[in-house]
């Protein structure tokens, strides 16, 4: 690869890494708030990043410009991968989680979500999680695994799936949790590659396809039928971002279910295709707009880059979360990729 082109690249992981960390930090602080809820607090609504307000039980943990679980998770993940030679080793990574979720008192202060939650304390007492995994249909499985997709190129469709489901396992093991981490990582890859954004749509799909048939069958809704419910809904309003927004979250959802947060991810991505309008629209659609964001705005930033982030943002995550550094990780990715 000519400098040129692995310096374009090294651009776009970067994008991922920062685009899930800025559509986090900007979604946390109106994390699983109604519309109203969000205006009554932000009247003009979300337009820059904002400390947690007091009065959400969740956010309130949180400084302005620092990212949640949804990216600690991310970053957790690739520690593991790369200590493990980007091979999936089930016992490490949940120790890794459960040292992290102790350092932070995420069970104490309602950081983790459900399905993580319990799985986690499973592990941590000794007990097998499966009756844990097996019933996981939340989005704890999706809102850390988009830098995988970074990992590979679209030719290596089974080969994604398998390191995707392979790490959502230790904490989810349905079929919908298997569909929706890979559509996301997909949608990653597919935009690291270049695809216009109709085929990273399809090949999210794609990937959702293939990785469900591995999953535990459950009851929940596909996410990749609301998904193409999304699209339409975006390809419809294209020019009423409220009417986009009325709609996505009425008749796709924007929950903490797989198959709500991650077809509204996508859609929100699809819509917006631009990082900034992606992470600023996702804090404001109401629901669980920091994992919405971090989705969403990972998949913008691996089609277009670190450098559309709008100037500061990127400082200001670095700043406000000193515990990582961001930018070491695209180096590690870069390596990987011939790993794998």
């Amino acid at each position: 690869m000519d400098q040129l082109k692995q310096d374009r690249l090294a651009d776009r992981i970067k994008g991922v890494l920062y685009g899930q960390a800025v559509g986090d930090a900007l979604g946390m602080p109106t994390e699983l708030w109604s519309v109203s809820q969000i205006r009554r607090q932000f009247p003009v609504g979300i337009r820059d990043f904002e400390t947690g307000p007091r009065t959400n039980a969740i956010a309130m943990n949180y400084l302005r410009g620092q990212y949640t679980d949804d990216t600690s998770q991310a970053l957790i993940i690739l520690d593991s991968l790369r200590a493990n030679q980007w091979q999936v080793n089930p016992t490490d990574l949940a120790q890794r989680f459960l040292t992290w979720a102790e350092s932070v008192h995420a069970f104490e202060h309602n950081i983790l979500g459900p399905s993580s939650k319990a799985a986690l304390l499973a592990i941590q007492a000794g007990r097998d999680p499966q009756s844990a995994t097996k019933t996981a249909v939340t989005n704890g499985c999706a809102m850390r695994i988009a830098p995988v997709g970074t990992l590979f190129t679209p030719d290596q469709l089974p080969e994604l799936v398998s390191l995707v489901v392979a790490i959502t396992r230790v904490t989810h093991a349905t079929d919908v949790a298997f569909s929706g981490a890979a559509m996301i990582a997909g949608a990653v890859t597919a935009a690291l590659a270049d695809y216009d954004w109709s085929a990273v749509m399809d090949w999210a799909s794609l990937a959702g396809d293939a990785a469900k048939r591995l999953g535990t069958p459950t009851w929940a809704a596909s996410p990749q039928a609301r998904l193409r419910l999304g699209l339409e809904i975006a390809r419809a309003t294209q020019d009423d971002v409220g009417e986009f927004t009325r709609q996505l979250r009425e008749l796709v959802g924007t929950g903490t279910a797989v198959s709500e947060s991650v077809p509204a991810a996508l859609a929100v991505a699809y819509y917006t295709q631009d990082i900034r309008r992606c992470a600023l629209l996702a804090a404001n659609l109401g629901g669980d707009t920091d994992t919405i964001g971090a989705m969403a705005v990972a998949v913008c930033g691996a089609k277009q880059g670190y450098h559309h982030l709008p100037m500061g943002w990127g400082s200001l995550i670095d700043r406000q979360n000193p515990q990582q550094h961001l930018t070491t990780y695209v180096t590690a990715l870069l390596a990987g990729r011939h790993q794998l």
